[in-house]
């Protein structure tokens, strides 16, 4: 094809590569090249990009020139005007940077212009080659979204965000800035940008600065007469910030004349090239997208080598573990074939184990199959219960398949090495495998679990659920399971998915279990997490499955009365917002009260979202209450509603219909501090600081003859922030017996103690336990409903009497920034990598990063406490039903309370030692009672 001149009738493409790579970095899970190890996902993520725009850029609107714009460096001319341009940007995520000049490559495998100027930015090069394709008579899209380069847009220039398929022209433009685009730049020079570090004017932002360009015309005219201004705030910033404005403009103007080494009629569309393409993306062992393409192009396709396994971790781990693909997987239909795998578990001594069931509730699901692995790429199914009839049937049969043991005859035969001590059981989540087995009669021991290993090594980094860890550490994406299952109405259960689906999807579970313990075991070594994870991960296993199992009593008639109790006040607090508000409207429409609230009252702070209704989120309402009546109430009733709907109305579907009780979760991995998290029901976040929270613990029970025994940590974050940041004061005042929220009191606002009021005492200790969590002077004065002003004057204050505090957080930031983590005492790992981030992460991450030590050593004291439980009551009827935060609760016959009592109230007491010597000593509050809340 000869060169063609650019000119009319000519339709010029121009991709901001930037955005194409960040897209396809943030979207997809991590992928590296098996063979060494490279990091491909943006790249993989960018050629899919890359293959999709030039599938679909046909027809009438297709390009006659294309070309793909990046930025070559991060120093440009805008950084020699203003040293701090751009400044606050995050540093580029490790393992994008390798990435960067393989999208070069690719782009140019693909036979598209690739181009980038050193000292210019991809915006610039855009904007000359738009100024440049219009004066010729062309037309221009710009495929991207970012808003600086809406200044472009008109005269035959439009844009395409190709992730929401959406054009943006003229009264697009207008629709985002309030002005046409040739106004954009005024608007942008004042309200300025945070992502670039462009100063722009002090308060104004971008609805305010349209309004003032509308009226003025240009920004040059509105500068000029700002005395006119009425407004006196903003009449002064304009005046005073004339130079930062005049500033601003030329950082966000793009420059149209870039001094280009290419022309228009070099960027003509090609054809892809197979000689070119194919090898590239062979290289970069894409295997499917390698064989796409090669059928669209009507070529053969590469063959992508398999790559050599990767070195492995550890003795154990097989250096030549077969690929995913070639793996071997088997159904196990009769004993004498399951009589062959045990044998083999035997001679290895250790063995990857699933289960399929038919829902996620352990205490409801029936148990479907058993997975077994004892090396990697060799795995097998057991199908126990599949079932005849499919998603297609109106009445699916209860027949079994043919084709499988029986249940029980399963169980015999696995019985015996699954409760062998000599033989290792490893799973991921073992907890709920083994209280499905448990259920079944088969009580599970030893066992280890990769999700806690990874919990160990790599809590605060990711979750660690198994399709998570596969992706990131074996480079694997495991089967999905929503294929198998469907989804919606039609829906099906494990147990009517056919077996020959179920065994690839079943057994590969177990391969990936296996795979992921030869991996992480060794690094606990190296990590120095072994005794972490020895001592407070592993053994939590079967002292959670015991509790979950035996559930707590629930009484379905005091869950009823607290309902309709709840829904009167309800109505009560309802007749009195009507009556603040001077008119009746629906209190839990937040509609509805944002007009109210902003409209109507004129209360300051009301900001409407994209809906076009007012925000009138908690933050919100708590900002205005400390103020205003209304919002307080409005609070108030969404307290009581949510405690209807989550606990007093939800609590009752939560029954167990066998057992007559509420049986919670815990997930041991599901906060990186250690702490416990509890789910189906959530009963750790039941309030207790209001009376209606408190009161929903008069449903939780005893049995008849029993009581309930609650055992509570007292203030034990307080306790280790005076160790860990040395306080003599607070020591003194734990010694002593002390209350400690008085004492604060005392030291902050000269009251002597025995002057003190329950007010003053309760902003005390809303600033000790603030304290510990990094709170805000808006935060608190949230807590308080107090201003602002005299919330961070509490904190100043407190910081002046207690400087050990300031110093420990001071400290404990440093040592995140420069270790990416922090640790408890007793050696957990929190991971801490937005420690250095800019932007509004940086202040939740820094508050993160100095609780975290304090909640950490406290989850780790009492799971110690937790783990020597069981050994401590083995003589005991008692039971230890529940762990909500620093409080443990049992249930145990009436005469024997005083016993557990003591006993219990040792263990929990001295859970620190010997590992740490703490120098406060930990004290436990104990009650009993009927119901819970009379026990606490």
């Amino acid at each position: 094809m000869g060169k063609t001149t650019f000119g009319k009738g000519c339709h010029l493409h121009l991709i901001d590569g930037s955005a194409f790579i960040f897209r396809a970095y943030h979207a997809l899970p991590p992928l590296t090249r098996k063979s060494d190890g490279l990091p491909i996902g943006a790249v993989s993520g960018f050629c899919n990009m890359l293959q999709r725009y030039v599938e679909d850029s046909t027809g009438d609107d297709a390009p006659t020139h294309v070309a793909v714009i990046f930025d070559k460096g991060s120093h440009t001319f805008r950084n020699d005007m203003y040293d701090q341009y751009k400044a606050n940007r995050e540093a580029m995520p490790e393992d994008l940077r390798p990435q960067i000049p393989l999208t070069r490559q690719a782009t140019l495998a693909f036979n598209i212009a690739c181009e980038e100027m050193e000292g210019y930015e991809a915006d610039d090069i855009i904007a000359t080659l738009s100024c440049q394709a219009r004066e010729a008579g062309g037309r221009v899209t710009i495929i991207s979204s970012d808003k600086d380069l809406m200044q472009l847009v008109g005269d035959g220039v439009e844009m395409l965000d190709a992730m929401k398929n959406k054009r943006i022209d003229r009264e697009g433009v207008f629709e985002k800035f309030g002005v046409y685009p040739d106004r954009v730049v005024d608007v942008q020079a004042l309200a300025g940008d945070s992502v670039d570090n462009v100063p722009g004017a002090p308060g104004i932002g971008i609805k305010t600065a349209a309004l003032l360009i509308n009226e003025y015309g240009s920004l040059e005219d509105l500068l000029e007469r700002a005395d006119e201004i009425k407004q006196p705030k903003r009449r002064q910033t304009l005046i005073d910030h004339r130079d930062q404005i005049e500033l601003s403009k030329k950082l966000v103007q793009l420059d149209c004349d870039t001094p280009l080494t290419f022309t228009l009629d070099d960027l003509e569309v090609k054809e892809p090239d197979p000689d070119k393409l194919m090898p590239f993306l062979a290289e970069m062992e894409f295997r499917t997208l390698t064989k796409r393409i090669a059928d669209k192009l009507g070529v053969e396709a590469p063959v992508v080598a398999d790559a050599p396994a990767p070195a492995a971790e550890s003795p154990e781990q097989a250096a030549d573990a077969p690929d995913f693909a070639k793996a071997n997987y088997e159904c196990i239909r009769d004993a004498k074939a399951l009589q062959g795998w045990i044998e083999r578990i035997r001679e290895v001594g250790h063995v990857a184990v699933d289960t399929e069931t038919t829902g996620l509730n352990e205490m409801t699901a029936d148990l479907v199959g058993i997975s077994l692995c004892v090396d990697a790429g060799h795995a097998c199914y057991i199908p126990l219960t599949h079932k005849d009839g499919n998603a297609d049937d109106l009445f699916g049969s209860d027949t079994l398949l043919e084709g499988q043991m029986p249940l029980q005859e399963a169980l015999d035969l696995l019985k015996p090495v699954l409760e062998d001590e000599s033989v290792l059981k490893i799973g991921q989540n073992m907890k709920y495998d083994a209280k499905i087995f448990a259920r079944n009669g088969v009580q599970v021991a030893p066992v280890d679990d990769t999700m806690l290993m990874s919990y160990a090594l790599h809590g605060g980094l990711h979750n660690h659920g198994m399709d998570a860890l596969s992706e990131r550490y074996l480079g694997h994406t495991p089967i999905p399971i929503k294929p198998l299952l469907g989804s919606g109405k039609s829906a099906i259960t494990f147990d009517r998915v056919p077996i020959d689906d179920a065994v690839p999807y079943a057994a590969e579970d177990a391969d990936i279990t296996l795979r992921l313990w030869q991996m992480f075991k060794p690094r606990l070594h190296a990590a120095q997490v072994t005794t972490v994870y020895e001592t407070m991960e592993r053994p939590m296993i079967p002292v959670l499955a015991r509790m979950e199992m035996q559930g707590i009593k629930v009484d379905r008639d005091t869950l009823s009365r607290m309902s309709n109790a709840f829904s009167q006040k309800m109505a009560a607090l309802e007749d009195e917002i009507h009556t603040l508000a001077g008119e009746s409207f629906n209190v839990g429409s937040p509609k509805q009260l944002g007009e109210i609230l902003f409209d109507k009252m004129n209360m300051p702070g009301g900001k409407k979202g994209k809906t076009g209704a007012y925000a009138t989120g908690v933050d919100v309402l708590e900002d205005l209450a400390t103020e205003h009546e209304l919002p307080a109430r409005v609070l108030d009733w969404r307290q009581v509603s949510k405690l209807k709907s989550t606990y007093t109305d939800a609590l009752q579907t939560h029954i167990n219909d066998e057992t007559g009780r509420v049986h919670t979760s815990y997930s041991i991995a599901g906060a990186s501090t250690g702490r416990l998290a509890s789910t189906d029901p959530n009963l750790q976040n039941i309030p207790v600081r209001t009376e209606e929270g408190r009161r929903i613990r008069e449903a939780f029970v005893a049995e008849k003859g029993n009581v309930l025994v609650s055992l509570d940590y007292s203030q034990i974050e307080l306790r280790i922030l005076a160790h860990v940041a040395d306080i003599p004061e607070l020591k003194q005042a734990f010694a002593d017996g002390v209350d400690i929220h008085a004492l604060t009191a005392s030291e902050m606002f000269d009251v002597p103690l025995e002057d003190m009021t329950p007010d003053i005492r309760r902003q005390a200790k809303a600033i000790n336990f603030g304290v510990i969590y990094g709170i805000s002077g808006f935060g608190l004065a949230r807590n308080l409903r107090i201003p602002r002003a005299e919330a961070q004057g509490f904190i100043d204050r407190y910081f002046e009497r207690f400087p050990g505090i300031r110093t420990y957080m001071d400290d404990t930031v440093a040592f995140a920034k420069e270790h990416g983590h922090v640790q408890t005492l007793f050696g957990r790992v929190i991971h801490t990598p937005e420690i250095n981030a800019k932007g509004p992460h940086a202040g939740f991450a820094k508050r993160a990063a100095i609780n975290a030590p304090i909640q950490g050593t406290a989850a780790d004291v009492i799971r110690r406490a937790m783990v020597r439980m069981p050994a401590a009551l083995a003589d005991s009827p008692a039971r230890m039903l529940l762990q909500v935060h620093d409080e443990l609760l049992f249930e145990v016959p009436e005469d024997g309370a005083d016993a557990l009592i003591d006993t219990a109230r040792g263990v929990m007491e001295n859970a620190a030692d010997p590992a740490v010597q703490l120098s406060v000593s930990l004290s436990v509050d104990a009650g009993r009672g009927a119901n819970w809340a009379e026990a606490h």
